[in-house]
């Protein structure tokens, strides 16, 4: 862990000696993003096949995004792709926790600094020149989706063993909240990943930084 906590460090330093790159992005970051979105990706598309065997509104999902072929299969991509996605998800949350990392990167949130960048945003005067710092949009949205995450985890796990886990059910409300809850995550983490490839797109190095670290 001390290793981690160096590298994490190393990133947020100051900047690096003449001819070196500084180190945006360690490699257990990486590592574990793209594990992440990896494992998103397949629980995403399996779980467009699982909606449509029972949809909560009226409207299905091409089958051409789909994943799975039918229930069972769906099923059994989404349970794989459940616990790559719960066991990265929580080493994420633990050395984020344990190096500082979240406290570094993701505070402080005001609403004053959200609303600043989100009109240089908008405008498009929005600086990136330091990707080792994020702005207060991107603290939020991060922030946000670390929340969406565990949500839909837990509304998840009310779905697959709602009398097991009773108890976490009706943290919902009940079964069918529960699948409402999922779905609207769900939704939430799509647009997420819309917003998030648009803005690497447009900030090449960013996703530059995600690959090789600087």
């Amino acid at each position: 862990m001390s290793s981690l906590v160096a590298a994490d460090h190393h990133a947020g330093a100051t900047p690096a000696k003449a001819g070196e790159r500084k180190v945006i992005q360690p490699a257990w970051v990486r590592i574990m993003h793209w594990t992440n979105a990896v494992a998103m990706i397949l629980m995403i598309m399996s779980g467009w096949q699982i909606y449509n065997a029972s949809p909560l509104f009226d409207f299905r999902f091409d089958r051409t995004f789909t994943l799975g072929g039918w229930l069972g299969g769906a099923l059994l991509w989404h349970f794989a792709a459940m616990w790559l996605l719960m066991v990265n998800g929580l080493a994420y949350l633990i050395t984020g926790l344990a190096t500082g990392r979240f406290r570094k990167k993701l505070l402080p949130i005001t609403p004053k600094g959200v609303v600043s960048d989100l009109r240089a945003a908008l405008t498009f005067k929005l600086g990136h020149e330091d990707l080792s710092r994020y702005n207060y949009v991107q603290k939020l949205l991060y922030a946000g989706i670390i929340v969406v995450g565990i949500v839909i985890v837990l509304s998840g796990l009310s779905i697959w063993k709602p009398v097991q886990l009773h108890w976490l059910v009706s943290l919902f409300g009940d079964y069918d909240r529960a699948r409402y809850v999922h779905f609207f995550c769900m939704a939430a983490i799509c647009l997420f990943l819309i917003v998030h490839v648009a803005l690497a797109l447009l900030v090449p190095k960013s996703l530059r930084a995600m690959i090789i670290g600087r």
